[in-house]
């Protein structure tokens, strides 16, 4: 009865008339499972709710938008029409990414206010039903009496019906998304950077983000009272938070739904949400892991400054070079190459050149050696957080990318939280915005389609988050926006264990990471132990998905373990399937990857402070196979609190599908397994 009922997109309307309370218009999920409400209140204030399984989820919630110029679209709504389009039921292809083909299945329902005592101001709300998810956004019409909409911020709530527990980080902070996560009762968290994982007590699990965030400012997630939260976006020099058009669209408020983790990690509800691929052919963009001159610089012994302890000179780029083609790794990051590291260039950036480098590097002689090796340089354009100086040369800078066979670049704006400095109205003039306000957001899109003109993929740090536009830009292949590795080298700052395990489920739901895993001396340059074993570093590569992934230690760390090498240089970038296989939100997580250009099946994952026995079940394995598999394990008594984080084991076996693999976790540890066809 429910799939009937799905199947025909059933869209209940009520007239103008009906009893206040009563839905003016509801529609389900394909599958039934998920039905959105939505009703005007006694004082015309748009509300919509969402139940599961017939039980409420998302209690009635308001939807609106405060202006700073004119009477708030929040009350005195009156209900005009509501629509429903045909179900939708597709599969896409991804250029690259955790999974080849994508299924987009959804109802789509559209319902349309108007303040008639309010300028006749109308608003729009499109809801998109997934079995999994829902998604809606505001779509704000041509109108004579509303051409410019200056918001001061939305009234989109979410009131979540039932308790629970949430892991988040705080929004608005100096650290921007470089945060520890908190695990809290659902009704202690703050304001908090999405996505935000929530768990309810019946074992519900949700997420909440947003997706096609395009010409608009980031939304932080509000608490107001007990468990009701508010979109609250991100501030702007100019007073306003948004300033648009009319006709246009907002991102899409996006929450993933589902009965378990693995629900919300193998959900492609952002991914759907966007566009398109706007690009074509990316093909000039590959799938890689790499090597850098970084974790010396991020550790001291090497300087991005000129000086006796420059890190990126010709000599030494060449060395990581002859070592990238030796082991099998596409590309070498340099940092450092380019004139205006000398002085103070954090949240400054003035004297950045992107097209000069400094006197002892060579760039065009890099990339012609990088070039005969088969190997390719990965650009880096840091600007201090200083949008004004960076997008002035930006065309020049990736033209001359382009020229080179650069076809990756890392960005960075290492600034704090509100420290951005961007062009003003008038020549000479700049304005101090926040790294994910509309200003930035455009500044990335900006930088995305500059980069694409000349065949050059872009990796962000210091971003704004990720909401599945790699689907309509897939050169925009990977950012940071979180705690990666190089705050391992930093005494007191490290990564705890249960770290890595928390971002799978939090953090990695938007989009992929370059975490910049692979330090195997389990150490940093300081003398800093790890909150890891040499197990979890190979985890790491099937837990953290990217489609670049850096091997961070210093090559000749990395070759004092040739079996760990031989794994990082072999273990894909780009996959066919993603499965999670065993895991719990903030504890452990286990994959099963698939690899897109080979029958080559790999397994493995990360954990926390808690040592565990899992039953791995290879179900996922093509039946009538059986598979070489070449494990690396925790070894006896490994530890991330001793020196016995070091310890690792490895074995070989035959598996073959509806076996069961038993892996031992240690504390911070992991494991990873490489699956081979043998018949």
């Amino acid at each position: 009865m429910q799939k009937k009922a799905a199947q025909a997109a059933v869209v209940a309307l009520l007239a103008h008339g009906a009893v206040q309370g009563a839905p003016l218009a509801t529609a389900s999920s394909p599958d039934g499972s998920i039905t959105v409400s939505v009703e005007l209140d006694s004082d015309g204030r748009a509300n919509y709710s969402i139940s599961r399984k017939g039980k409420l989820l998302i209690a009635p919630s308001k939807l609106g938008f405060i202006l700073t110029d004119s009477y708030d679209m929040v009350r005195g709504f009156k209900f005009e029409s509501a629509e429903n389009k045909p179900t939708v039921d597709e599969k896409w292809e991804q250029p690259w990414g955790e999974r080849r083909f994508v299924r987009n299945h959804y109802n789509d329902l559209i319902v349309r206010f108007r303040q008639p005592t309010y300028l006749k101001r109308a608003m729009n709300v499109r809801f998109r039903i997934f079995d999994n998810g829902v998604g809606f956004r505001y779509e704000i019409p041509e109108q004579e009496n509303l051409k410019t909409m200056n918001i001061a911020d939305e009234m989109t709530e979410f009131s979540i019906a039932s308790p629970g527990t949430a892991w988040w980080i705080t929004g608005g902070e100096w650290n921007r998304y470089e945060q520890i996560y908190q695990k809290t009762p659902i009704d202690a968290v703050s304001t908090a950077h999405t996505p935000i994982t929530m768990r309810l007590d019946d074992g519900t699990h949700l997420s909440f983000h947003e997706a096609a965030l395009v010409d608009y400012s980031a939304f932080w997630f509000k608490r107001g009272e007990k468990q009701t939260f508010r979109t609250t976006l991100s501030p702007s020099s100019k007073g306003p938070r948004v300033t648009r058009e009319t006709p246009f669209a907002t991102p899409w408020r996006a929450i993933r739904i589902g009965d378990s983790a693995a629900s919300l990690v193998e959900n492609d509800l952002e991914l759907n949400l966007n566009e398109p691929n706007k690009l074509g052919d990316v093909s000039w963009f590959r799938p890689q892991k790499y090597v850098g001159i970084w974790w010396g610089m991020i550790s001291g012994k090497w300087s991005w400054a000129e000086g006796p302890n420059h890190g990126a000179t010709t000599e030494r780029t060449k060395e990581h070079i002859d070592f990238a083609a030796k082991h099998g790794f596409g590309g070498v990051l340099v940092e450092g190459w380019n004139k205006g590291w000398n002085g103070e260039w954090f949240g400054h950036g003035d004297e950045f050149s992107f097209t000069e480098a400094v006197p002892d590097f060579d760039l065009k002689e890099v990339t012609d050696y990088a070039r005969k090796k088969r190997v390719k340089l990965i650009g880096h354009h840091e600007t201090g957080g200083n949008i004004a100086v960076y997008e002035a040369q930006l065309d020049d800078a990736m033209k001359l990318y382009g020229e080179l066979g650069v076809d990756i670049v890392k960005t960075g704006y290492v600034a704090d939280a509100g420290g951005i400095i961007a062009p003003g109205d008038t020549p000479g003039e700049v304005r101090k915005e926040w790294h994910d306000g509309q200003r930035q957001v455009q500044h990335h899109l900006k930088v995305v389609e500059t980069a694409a003109k000349y065949k050059v993929a872009v990796n962000p740090h210091e971003p704004v988050k990720d909401t599945g536009l790699r689907r309509t830009y897939p050169n925009w292949v990977a950012r940071e926006g979180a705690r990666g590795m190089e705050y391992n080298a930093w005494g007191q700052f490290a990564n705890g264990p249960e770290h890595e395990p928390t971002l799978v489920y939090t953090r990695m739901l938007s989009g992929p990471m370059d975490f910049t895993p692979g330090v195997l001396s389990l150490t940093s340059p300081t003398g800093n132990a790890l909150a890891s074993t040499r197990a979890k570093q190979l985890g790491l590569y099937l837990a953290i998905y990217s489609p670049i992934q850096m091997a961070a230690d210093f090559i000749e760390n990395l070759a004092k373990y040739p079996k760990e090498l031989d794994f990082i240089s072999k273990v894909p970038a780009d996959w066919a399937e993603s499965k999670l296989i065993a895991g719990a939100v903030g504890e452990y997580a286990i994959f099963a990857r698939k690899d897109r250009n080979s029958a080559n099946w790999y397994t493995g994952g990360v954990n926390d402070a808690t040592a565990r026995m899992v039953d791995l079940d290879l179900s996922f394995l093509e039946p009538g196979k059986s598979y070489r598999a070449t494990i690396y394990k925790d070894g006896p008594d490994a530890t991330y609190l001793t020196e016995a984080r070091h310890n690792i084991a490895y074995e070989t076996r035959t598996v073959k599908q509806g076996d069961k693999l038993a892996v031992w976790l240690a504390p911070g540890g992991g494991f990873a397994a490489r699956l081979e066809p043998v018949r």
